[in-house]
């Protein structure tokens, strides 16, 4: 019985210890861009998953995968890791499994007018909780959506250019 009781003690302290210490606190970031082509000509030119390299001004390397499909790897500046977890023909979604927040991107092109324009979406999600205060998650929000719309813009130029 001493054993049993031991064991179940042993038992509740681990179950303990992998709780996180504090409560997650998801956060969504979605930002936009109307672009003057169609999705299929959007996509051909902003959607490769090393395009990324173009756009967000990043050395990328596809280290696993065929670069189309889930599972697909990309290496952005030889240090991030970036998995594809879903994929549509005109968007992916990645994670960053060594991140801390919890961090997943998606890129979507999405048609307007008819397929006359298109739509850049770009959505992040992730849990800043463990960014701690309440300014440095302002800070953090704020550098995120200024990178990415900057990248939008970039993305824009690159898709309706020649």
């Amino acid at each position: 019985m001493r054993t049993s009781f031991l064991a179940s003690a042993a038992i509740a302290v681990a179950l303990l210890a992998s709780v996180p210490a504090g409560a997650a606190e998801y956060t969504t970031i979605l930002l936009d861009k109307v672009v003057n082509r169609t999705p299929d000509q959007t996509w051909a030119k902003i959607g490769p998953y090393c395009a990324i390299a173009t756009w967000l001004k990043v050395k990328c390397a596809i280290t696993a995968g065929n670069g189309v499909s889930v599972g697909t790897n990309r290496l952005l500046n030889d240090n991030n890791n970036e998995i594809m977890v879903a994929a549509t023909p005109h968007s992916y979604t990645y994670t960053q499994p060594s991140s801390t927040i919890l961090y997943h991107g998606t890129l979507a092109v999405e048609p307007l007018d008819r397929g006359r324009q298109t739509r850049i979406v770009y959505t992040l999600f992730y849990d800043q909780s463990p960014l701690g205060t309440d300014q440095a998650k302002a800070e953090n929000r704020a550098q995120r959506s200024k990178r990415f719309n900057e990248a939008l813009d970039a993305m824009k130029a690159l898709a309706e250019a020649p």
